[in-house]
């Protein structure tokens, strides 16, 4: 337990060592009513790890994320970023954390560079700082030829990578994304899926990517497998495949859950 005697220097030091993980989920449950969205889950993301949170529609994977990124209250359980509780320190717990939200929430109004502004201003940056900053992530998801555009001018796809360099501007240590490519086409997917693993590598920004797409999983990523509120299984998913006692990840899936996962060409839409 977080204590007065855990000192700015000292967290400094866990996380350089790994002592502290990006992201640690302990025990949480949440409920609508009478209904359990969740039930005693956990988990942790590591430093700089990409771990595939791997549901169907409805598992609780939104759930989870609105109680990581502080939409909902966490009432059962503990949440911790960067070793920050959520719920008692959670001025300190967001700064750590940048969150992409699978409903499209860009000011259609206004330009590229001033949806990323106007978060970097409820972030308390400096204008200065702010700009250096917005070029910065706009080079990095390759938009700075859009900055002066309106978000409404953009298609699909981009529109997700202004939202990705949006979370991204406070520089936090903890990036969640909730079903990202959602209503993207296949190459649209193909391509934030590639700059976000990019930007975690180059970046050493932990990643919890929440999808219901098997696709988007790939050997070397942590998975956990989320259904009906509880995780069923984590690990590689060379580990999932042998606990199942499957041929395949997906047939280990469809053992653990009863249902088979979407591919990226059963989900796609339009750009």
């Amino acid at each position: 337990m977080d204590g007065p005697g855990i000192t700015a220097l000292t967290r400094t030091q866990e996380r350089t060592a790994g002592a502290v993980p990006a992201l640690a989920v302990e025990a949480v449950s949440h409920a609508y009513g009478a209904r359990r969205a969740l039930n005693e889950v956990s988990f942790a993301v590591p430093t700089g790890g990409f771990v595939a949170l791997l549901g169907p529609n409805g598992a609780g994977k939104t759930t989870l994320l609105s109680l990581v990124s502080r939409l909902f209250d966490t009432r059962h359980g503990r949440i911790r970023v960067q070793g920050f509780d959520i719920a008692r320190q959670p001025g300190a717990a967001l700064a750590e954390l940048g969150v992409v939200f699978q409903a499209r929430t860009l000011d259609l109004d206004l330009t590229v560079r001033d949806n990323l502004l106007y978060h970097a201003a409820l972030h308390g940056m400096g204008l200065a700082a702010a700009r250096a900053r917005v070029a910065a992530v706009l080079r990095d998801v390759d938009l700075s030829d859009r900055a002066r555009d309106k978000a409404r001018q953009l298609s699909g796809g981009q529109m997700r990578r202004v939202e990705i360099a949006r979370a991204l501007v406070h520089e936090p240590s903890v990036l969640v994304l909730d079903e990202p490519t959602v209503g993207l086409d296949v190459a649209s997917k193909a391509a934030i899926l590639e700059q976000v693993r990019g930007l975690s590598c180059a970046r050493h920004v932990a990643v919890l990517w929440a999808t219901h797409l098997l696709d988007e999983i790939e050997p070397g990523d942590s998975v956990i497998v989320l259904h009906a509120g509880r995780v069923l299984a984590q690990g590689s998913p060379a580990d999932i495949v042998a606990a199942a006692g499957a041929a395949d990840l997906r047939s280990a899936f469809r053992i653990l859950t009863g249902i088979g996962p979407a591919s990226a060409d059963e989900a796609g839409g339009p750009a």
